[in-house]
């Protein structure tokens, strides 16, 4: 009797002890990376209405707070310039210190397969960049695949830096992204959070009212079909593997997913509700760059696949502060994961350069269809970022155009000044345009940058 009143009570004492502990959720750990020239939010548990003291081992400045009777606590700290590494101490009645804290730039990197993908999957290159990959000023954070039916305050995971381990099982987008964006940001540390799940659709990771609150998306979801491979409804991942770390001060988005939502015709309302989600629930209007998927053989249906591209390419007029990269010239059009990461990665870290960073003065965009106009049997298209337009082949096939019937027929397109020009003995009177239109049509038409152009119709 005595032998369990002791472990009763030596019980109580442990538990009372573990409650009174200051406790931090796992995105904040040794070797995590801050944004740099910030107010960055730091928050946690404690007891309720114990005192919290937090010194930044860059200034030595001390922050205090009480936390509340939810037993939560949250501090807004002032970071410097890039630098480091730093420490981080956060005191109640006992006391956390975080080690080897750099301060630089956030990105978060997330999506489905295509961002997933690794080194280790067989990427272009991959053991030797994995060989060369020790950087410690690059650093990582991977969130585990979970689901959830309601958002989640914490999740498994740490900030490693990078070597060649820690590179082969992350994110190889995300990976030459931040090496691209420390060659011409000079010697800032970048810190990426790789959130992604294969073969998932945009709608799980989104708060699930803001698919169930539009009739448009909910009709949309509701043709989900159930896979083995990943979760299907709303907001599930959403709830486990982005709301956790919502309030993590990120310079930015890169996304790249898609092939899961092959088949919607509402795929810029379906994204486009994603983005302005998330800039709400982190309160900041941060760029979201992402890739146009690859052309790939999708289904039995012609069009599927090129309807989400020209859908992702609609977004950028939709949104504001977003920014596409168009892969079509480096894509496999039989391997729906294009092993050729490091391009990808490249360009959308030129993108971040030219527009969030204004480093970059280089042509960054691919050539984007802006408007056309009719001269008697003639149809003109004009393009932004069309410096330098030319032909892969000299000549193009991949325009057609239409008349007020709305059949498309192959056209015959020269390039002047810039925009492009065509006639079609079978349509006397153009009324409609579009061009690469095809799930597996590599654009042949490119800019001085040599990027691509994307696909699109004027309908």
């Amino acid at each position: 009797m005595k032998n369990n009143i002791f472990k009763f009570v030596f019980f109580l004492l442990i538990s009372s002890t573990m409650m009174a502990n200051v406790s931090l959720p796992n995105i904040f750990s040794d070797n995590m990376v801050l944004q740099r020239n910030s107010e960055v939010k730091i928050w946690g548990w404690a007891n309720p209405k114990e005192e919290i003291k937090l010194v930044s081992g860059w200034n030595n400045q001390e922050y205090k707070t009480v936390a509340n009777n939810q037993a939560k606590w949250e501090l807004t700290i002032k970071t410097p310039e890039a630098g480091g590494p730093f420490t981080i101490s956060i005191k109640g009645y006992n006391e956390v210190i975080l080690k080897n804290i750099l301060i630089g730039e956030v990105w978060l990197c997330s999506g489905q397969s295509n961002m997933e993908m690794s080194a280790s999957w067989g990427i272009d290159d991959g053991e030797e960049e994995a060989k060369n990959a020790t950087n410690p000023n690059i650093r990582f954070f991977t969130v585990p695949k979970l689901t959830a039916e309601n958002p989640q305050n914490n999740l498994l995971g740490n900030w490693t830096e990078s070597t060649p381990e820690t590179m082969k099982y992350f994110s190889a987008v995300g990976y030459f992204f931040a090496k691209r964006l420390r060659e011409d940001l000079k010697n800032v540390p970048i810190g990426l959070i790789s959130s992604n799940w294969g073969g998932t659709p945009a709608e799980i990771w989104m708060p699930a009212e803001v698919v169930n609150n539009d009739p448009v998306l909910l009709e949309n979801a509701k043709k989900l079909n159930e896979q083995e491979y990943g979760p299907r409804q709303p907001g599930r991942a959403y709830n486990a593997m982005i709301y956790p770390i919502i309030g993590f001060k990120i310079a930015g988005t890169i996304w790249y997913q898609g092939e899961s939502n092959v088949g919607s015709l509402v795929y810029d309302k379906t994204l486009g509700a994603l983005i302005t989600s998330w800039r709400k629930e982190w309160k900041d209007d941060f760029p979201f760059y992402y890739v146009q998927i690859a052309p790939f053989k999708t289904g039995s249906n012609n069009f599927s696949n090129v309807t989400v591209r020209d859908s992702q390419r609609k977004l950028l007029k939709e949104v504001p502060k977003t920014g596409m990269v168009v892969i079509s010239d480096i894509s496999d059009t039989i391997d729906i994961h294009p092993k050729n990461k490091k391009s990808v990665g490249i360009r959308l870290a030129n993108l971040a350069l030219a527009e969030t960073y204004k480093v970059n003065s280089n042509l960054v965009n691919s050539p984007l269809f802006k408007s056309f106009k009719i001269e008697k049997n003639k149809l003109i298209v004009s393009f932004d970022y069309a410096e330098g337009l030319y032909f892969k082949e000299k000549k193009s096939n991949q325009f057609e155009v239409a008349g007020t019937d709305g059949i498309f027929y192959p056209a015959e397109a020269s390039i002047k000044n810039n925009e492009v020009i065509m006639t079609s003995k079978k349509v006397s009177s153009p009324a409609k345009v579009r061009f690469a239109w095809g799930n597996t049509t590599q654009s042949d038409l490119f800019n001085k940058a040599n990027l691509p152009a994307s696909c699109f119709t004027s309908e």
